[in-house]
């Protein structure tokens, strides 16, 4: 049966196709539609700073706020120090205090930009999750938490079994990961009147043992929703590239390359990108998604015109169009181009064109960068670039020049 849904926020996330599961669809939409529901969602600070992979849940906290709800953003500066082992291979590398501190001060950057905060009314609230796990007393949390939390179930979550299925070795200090993030969503609740979890699906065993454990220990009923775990049309993770991770923050990621990005979008993805990533009415996006030929090349531009002023601000968007503009249709060198800056020593008698390919971002190793070249995908001021050999000297750099990989990606080099 086809569930129509009463509040405006799961109008949204159903129309727009955030929507992957709920544990009430029903419930929540009635706390939903009765008043102010707060919610959160956790974020590690593994880096210092967000990915595209991010960007859909920080677009249901968006519309949760939007839609006249309160948006938690919690910053796992607790969790962090064990890592979460859903879905991973591996054990997280473990970092330092210090570390996880400056990672949240550059991830803090990104959500000011999607969420207003404030304590009044539904402000966004900033917290840490260290706050309460930093003191927690072990003896005591075992006897007041573990015991309710069942060793066989949670072997049974997907996200650990696929690792114990491959023989892979699951430490003890992350099979614990999953019961602190149970502990969170209860501190929440407890502290915040919290009433929901979103996150990507890969977090549905984490949601629910939270809402089991807040219902046993305060007898309170919330919720969990999750995301799809988005891939692109051709099957790649949403916001890898072949330059590495599409950052959020600027500097770490030009904006005129996080344009790009957008702008490559594969056809096939425009429609549900749009709706996913901008806040352009459904059959507007419809509309866009529906264009072929050279049309749907205008729709990737409202895309990424749309996804880089939420980002980065409507001057930056513009100038990355203007610059691809120049560079695409002119052949000319656009200001906002990624610059690799060179000084006079660095170049001496000369540098390698692979190193400096490298160093600009265009390949992630020599070995990539000589492949390139080979393959004829290097371009050197619009002309082939054929000998990998080739070294640049001051002349050749005395004024700025354009490398180009294939033909969407592009720095400038100059010397100074």
């Amino acid at each position: 049966m086809t569930y129509h849904p009463k509040s405006d926020f799961m109008r949204v996330m159903i129309e727009r196709g955030y929507l992957a599961d709920c544990t009430d669809y029903q419930g929540l939409d009635e706390a939903l539609n009765a008043g102010m529901v707060t919610a959160y969602i956790g974020y590690d600070a593994t880096a210092k700073s967000l990915h595209v992979g991010h960007l859909l849940n920080i677009m249901m906290l968006r519309w949760l706020q939007k839609t006249g709800h309160k948006p938690i953003t919690l910053m796992g500066g607790g969790t962090t120090k064990v890592g979460d082992p859903s879905f991973r291979a591996d054990e997280r590398p473990l970092l330092t205090p210090a570390q996880i501190d400056d990672n949240i001060d550059g991830m803090k950057q990104v959500f000011a930009k999607y969420l207003s905060y404030g304590e009044a009314g539904n402000g966004a609230l900033m917290l840490d999750n260290a706050e309460w796990l930093d003191g927690l007393n072990y003896l005591e949390f075992l006897r007041d938490i573990g015991r309710h939390f069942s060793v066989n179930r949670m072997l049974s979550f997907e996200s650990v079994k696929s690792r114990l299925d491959r023989e892979q070795s699951l430490s003890f200090l992350e099979f614990n990961y999953m019961i602190l993030q149970a502990y969170d969503f209860l501190e929440l609740n407890r502290r915040y009147g919290c009433l929901l979890q979103m996150g990507g699906s890969d977090q549905w065993g984490n949601i629910v043992n939270g809402i089991d454990l807040t219902r046993r220990v305060l007898d309170h009923e919330i919720f969990g929703l999750t995301s799809p775990l988005l891939t692109t049309s051709d099957g790649r993770k949403m916001g890898k590239s072949a330059g590495g991770a599409i950052w959020l923050n600027g500097d770490m990621l030009a904006p005129y390359e996080f344009w790009q990005f957008w702008r490559n979008t594969t056809d096939a993805d425009v429609g549900r990108f749009l709706k996913l990533y901008t806040e352009l009415p459904v059959e507007e996006c419809d509309r866009l998604g529906a264009l072929a030929g050279s049309e749907i090349n205008d729709a990737k531009i409202v895309l990424a015109n749309a996804v880089t002023t939420l980002c980065h601000g409507q001057e930056a968007a513009a100038a990355a169009e203007a610059t691809a503009r120049e560079v695409f249709e002119k052949g000319g060198v656009g200001d906002d181009l990624p610059t690799l800056v060179l000084s006079a020593d660095e170049v001496g008698e000369g540098i390698s064109i692979v190193q400096v390919i490298v160093r600009a971002g265009l390949a992630k190793s020599g070995k990539e960068a000589k492949r390139l070249i080979a393959e004829n995908g290097a371009r050197l001021d619009d002309a082939p670039l054929e000998d990998a050999g080739l070294m640049l000297d001051r002349g050749a750099l005395a004024a700025p020049v354009k490398l180009s990989a294939g033909k969407k990606r592009h720095a400038l080099v100059r010397m100074e």
